[in-house]
């Protein structure tokens, strides 16, 4: 503002008492600045103030509201409704707003209706832990909030609603991560009449206009496609980050039998090669090898091959492996003098996934993850079960809804662990987008699903029977997929939390600190619930 005249000495004066975050009311002319400031998003105009206000003081904020504020995440998210007012909070809400509109624009276009489905549901405690919710009309009995709308977006397409979508709010309840909230959001849609193709077209489709619409980047050509089976033998994980190379080179052949039986006796000897990275120090592999034994990659520790400028070769386990040898490992590898092999050995899965755990730390000490590059691909053929070693028996790699591959059909019951799926992820950098499958419409073999997954005919009825029923009035061949919404936005914004995207999130906790929830309810209400509770064994 500025003051040209006597008039204004007590605006002047007034605006002097001025405190961070004050609400001002300000009356006055707009006028271009003489000097502007291209710095400032007002920077080409000023106020020839004729009347000023104070609405509101303010105390003094606890951090600076600023992009770069000197608030930690406890703090800000403690004064939640402070750091929303930062703008790049501001602009990744922005952000959000936009691309919920542009989505449903789309899906419009294509035919698909939005139908908003229930919140309060049955709990169907297969997969992660729902959230319960005790009823007052009916003691004794709960409902479960929805951890996907999956069985109501099935009813409608046996409802003849043959494109459906909702930007729909989810609820796990289940340990928190960097992309997993309490409560979140996913696009979530099904067809019906459709094979996996139209599935895959159709929301590649949807992807790829966001990409346009946010990024300005057209993918003009299919997006890439790898099965399960690869990716796991690739990169160690079924949403593998594509934007660098770094894969798995498997040494089983060329590796035992030499009488070191830390690999003698594994069942997988893979690594990763590290192009130009020959000279590490030893304090650097020091610092990867006490990376891949922390207690959540769980390693006992890495075997590294340095082959070197002047073309010898340097390696952890040198006094069991001749030169020659080692080099056998450097050609089965690709290396070239300069490069770096890093090696672990153990039990296969466990093995590879520690392995990926490794290939991503390199590729961001290496700088190869740049947010501003992305890499779309469809993960396909999933096993349609996983074998669970505590409890003895198989469990549904997705939902027990998902449709095998018909070609392994015959094998449910012969050979149930190789069975495919008919279900496909799509991954983007390394962060599952969203997945989704062909759903059984048969009830006979949806019958039989239930059945390997141990369900008895009356637990079947009394979880889904609403579903089952529904299956004997013309149920439609149908399939879909959900996008995490949340997860959307935040590979968009380049950011690496989905919380930063959500106006009012959960600490990795599953705990609101602002306004202090989860937290105890009074008595009365327990008792008009009918609820008693137990003595906690802490």
């Amino acid at each position: 503002m500025v003051y040209k005249n006597e008039i204004n000495r007590e605006i002047t004066e007034a605006a002097n008492t001025l405190g961070r975050e004050f609400v001002v009311q300000v009356t006055g002319k707009v006028e271009e600045r003489s000097s502007k400031n291209s710095n400032l998003p007002t920077g080409d105009i000023e106020v020839i103030a004729d009347t000023f206000s104070i609405l509101n003081r303010s105390e003094v904020p606890p951090f600076t509201i600023e992009d770069n504020t000197d608030g930690g995440d406890d703090l800000r998210m403690k004064y939640r409704y402070l750091d929303l007012r930062r703008p790049c909070v501001r602009r990744n809400l922005e952000l959000r707003h936009k691309m919920a509109f542009e989505i449903r624009r789309y899906l419009d276009a294509e035919g698909f209706l939005e139908i908003e489905t229930p919140i309060l549901v049955k709990s169907t405690p297969e997969g992660a832990r729902d959230f319960v919710v005790p009823s007052r009309m009916n003691p004794g009995e709960f409902y479960a909030l929805p951890q996907s709308p999956q069985l109501f977006k099935q009813l409608l397409m046996v409802s003849g609603y043959d494109r459906y979508f909702q930007i729909a709010k989810c609820f796990r309840d289940e340990d928190l991560r960097a992309d997993r909230q309490p409560e979140f959001t996913q696009i979530d849609c099904e067809m019906s009449f459709v094979e996996q193709e139209d599935v895959i077209r159709t929301f590649e489709g949807l992807v790829k206009h966001i990409f346009k619409y946010v990024k300005g980047i057209d993918f003009t050509e299919a997006f890439p496609r790898i099965t399960w089976a690869d990716a796991m033998q690739r990169y160690g994980s079924d949403k593998p980050d594509i934007r660098f190379g770094m894969e798995f080179v498997e040494l089983n052949d060329v590796a035992k039998g030499k009488g070191f039986s830390v690999i003698d006796d594994a069942e997988l000897t893979v690594g990763i090669l590290a192009k130009g990275c020959a000279n590490y120090s030893r304090k650097q592999i020091d610092e990867l090898t006490e990376f891949v034994k922390r207690p959540q990659i769980g390693a006992k520790g890495l075997i590294y091959v340095k082959f070197e400028a002047d073309g010898s070769i340097k390696s952890s386990v040198g006094k069991f492996y001749t030169e020659e040898e080692l080099r056998a490992w450097g050609e089965k590898a690709g290396a070239e003098v300069g490069d770096l092999l890093l090696v672990m050995t153990g039990e296969t899965m466990k093995t590879r996934k520690q392995l990926c755990e490794l290939r991503l730390e390199l590729g961001n000490r290496l700088g190869l993850r740049d947010k501003n590059v992305f890499a779309p691909l469809w993960v396909v053929d999933f096993p349609l079960f996983e074998w669970d070693e505590e409890t003895q028996r198989f469990y549904a790699m997705h939902h027990p809804f998902t449709s095998p591959n018909p070609e392994d059909i015959p094998m449910l019951k012969t050979d149930t662990g190789k069975v495919r799926a008919t279900a496909y992820d799509i991954v983007v950098n390394g962060t599952e987008l969203g997945g989704g499958s062909i759903r059984i419409h048969d009830a006979a073999l949806q019958d039989q699903m239930f059945e390997l997954l141990g369900f008895t005919p009356e637990r079947a009825q009394e979880q889904f029977g609403f579903l089952m029923n529904a299956f004997k009035y013309g149920a439609p061949p149908h399939g879909g997929l959900a996008l995490g919404f949340d997860r959307f936005v935040s590979i968009l914004a380049g950011l690496d939390t989905i919380r930063d995207v959500i106006a009012f999130p959960k600490n990795n906790s599953g705990r609101d600190v602002m306004n202090e929830s989860p937290s105890a309810i009074d008595q009365s209400q327990l008792d008009e619930l009918q609820l008693e509770l137990k003595p906690s064994d802490n």
